[in-house]
C-alpha cells in the first residue's frame, strides 16, 4: 500500500485516444447564463427567521394583495424565511420551458424543510427578468433539537431545490444564428490540439474549411441558413480529434497533502537524501512533601525528559530523464510522507533538476 497520497496520471503512457470535438470544445456564445432573485418561503413549521428584511418583505407582499398593516407593526411570523433563488438558464431556452432552481436561506432560519417558495422573478446580469420561480422545496437536510440544548443536523436544511421550479420568460440571443462561421473554443488551450482539430475538420469536410485563430479558438466556415447550420454543427461536433498530452506538471495541495504528478514529468541527474528529526518531550513532575508538623509547603518541581531521534534514510540518485514510476519508487524507498515529498520536489525544482511546472494550491 502506498503511504503517499499520490494520484498517478499515467494516461499519457497509454495509446492516445481520439475524442469527439463536442467533448473537448464548445461553440462560442452557446452557453448558460446565471440568474438570481430574492423571494419568500412560507409554510415553515416555526423554523423561519426573525430578520427585519423578512418582515419588510411580508409587509410588501401583503400590500400588493390589498392588505395594509398598521405603521410600526412587525408581523414577527415564525413560518416565513427570506431566501436567495438562483438558477442556470441553458442556451436556446425558450419561453414556457422549465428549469431547476436552488433556494438558500439569507436570514437566521433554522430549516426550509416543508416550505413553499412564492413567485420570485429571476434576473440576469443586465437586470432583466428571464424567469419566474415558484413551488414546493425539496430539502435533503434535517435539523432537530431537544429542550436541554442538544441538537443534531443531517446535511444542510437551509438549502433546497425546486425541480422545474421556474418558467422561462424570454430567450437570450446567441451568435449561433448570425454570420457564416462557427467558432469552437477548446476547454484547455493548446496549440497542438488546435492544429490537430483543424487538420481533422479539413480531412472530413475539405481543405480550407477550418482555420486556427489561436491556441483556444478554431474558426469553421458554415452555411448562413440556420437549418443547414444546425446540421453542419451536428457533423462537426462528432468529428474525432486526438488531443495532445498535457504539459509536465506537479500539482501540490498544501491543505490535504495530495500530490499529483503527470506522466510527462522528468528529472535530471540529482542525488537526494531526506531524513527527519523526531523530538519527544515527557513531563515527569516531582512532588516535594514536607515532614509532618513542619511549617513547609508542598512543592511541585517540573522535570522534563527530552529525547531526539533522527531517522537514518539512505541517499538515492535520480538518473537522467527517469520516468514517473521511477520517481515514485525512489521517494517511497525512503518512506517519505506527503509533507516530505513536497519538500523533496521543491528542492529538486530549486536545483533545476525537476523538468516540470510546480504548482502549489
Amino acid at each position: 500500500m502506498n503511504k503517499l497520497l499520490i494520484a498517478l496520471l499515467l494516461l499519457a503512457s497509454l495509446p492516445a485516444h481520439a475524442e469527439r470535438i463536442k467533448d473537448i470544445a464548445s461553440i462560442n456564445g452557446v452557453r448558460s447564463n446565471q440568474l438570481v432573485g430574492y423571494g419568500l418561503v412560507v409554510g415553515l413549521d416555526k423554523s423561519g427567521d426573525k430578520t427585519i428584511f423578512t418582515g419588510q418583505t411580508l409587509r410588501n407582499l401583503m400590500g400588493k394583495s390589498g392588505l395594509t398593516l398598521p405603521p410600526g407593526v412587525d408581523p414577527k411570523s415564525k413560518n416565513i424565511a427570506a431566501v436567495s433563488v438562483h438558477a442556470d438558464l441553458p442556451a436556446f431556452a425558450k419561453p414556457g420551458q422549465k428549469i431547476d432552481v436552488t433556494v438558500s436561506s439569507v436570514g437566521d432560519a433554522k430549516s426550509l424543510r416543508g416550505g413553499s417558495l412564492l413567485m420570485s422573478p429571476l434576473r440576469g446580469a443586465d437586470g432583466k427578468v428571464y424567469a419566474v420561480a415558484q413551488g414546493n422545496l425539496v430539502v435533503g437536510g434535517l435539523s432537530a433539537g431537544g429542550q436541554d440544548g442538544s441538537k443534531i443536523t443531517v446535511n444542510n436544511p437551509l438549502v433546497g431545490r425546486i425541480p422545474n421550479g421556474a418558467s422561462v420568460e424570454q430567450t437570450v440571443s446567441t451568435p449561433f444564428e448570425q454570420g457564416n462561421e462557427l467558432i469552437f473554443n477548446l476547454n484547455t488551450a493548446d496549440f497542438t490540439t488546435a492544429n490537430r482539430m483543424v487538420e481533422s475538420i479539413d480531412k472530413a469536410l475539405g481543405a480550407g474549411t477550418a482555420s486556427a485563430i489561436d491556441a483556444t479558438s478554431v474558426s469553421v466556415r458554415a452555411p448562413a441558413d440556420v437549418n443547414q447550420k444546425v446540421s453542419f454543427a451536428a457533423i462537426l461536433e462528432n468529428i474525432e480529434v486526438t488531443p495532445d498530452d498535457a504539459p509536465a506538471k506537479v500539482i501540490i495541495n498544501s491543505r490535504t497533502g495530495t500530490v499529483i504528478i503527470n506522466s510527462k514529468v522528468r528529472v535530471q541527474p540529482a542525488a537526494v537524501s531526506h531524513g527527519s528529526l523526531t523530538v519527544t518531550i515527557n513531563e515527569n513532575p516531582q512532588v516535594s512533601q514536607p515532614n509532618p508538623l513542619s511549617d513547609g509547603n508542598t512543592v511541585v518541581t517540573p522535570q522534563s525528559d527530552v529525547t531526539i531521534k533522527e531517522e537514518k534514510n539512505h541517499m538515492f540518485v535520480f538518473n537522467p530523464g527517469i520516468s514517473l514510476d521511477e520517481i515514485v519508487q525512489a521517494v517511497n524507498s525512503v518512506g517519505a510522507a506527503p509533507s516530505d515529498l513536497v519538500a523533496i520536489l521543491e528542492a529538486l525544482k530549486s536545483a533545476g533538476s525537476l523538468r516540470a511546472e510546480l504548482i502549489v494550491i
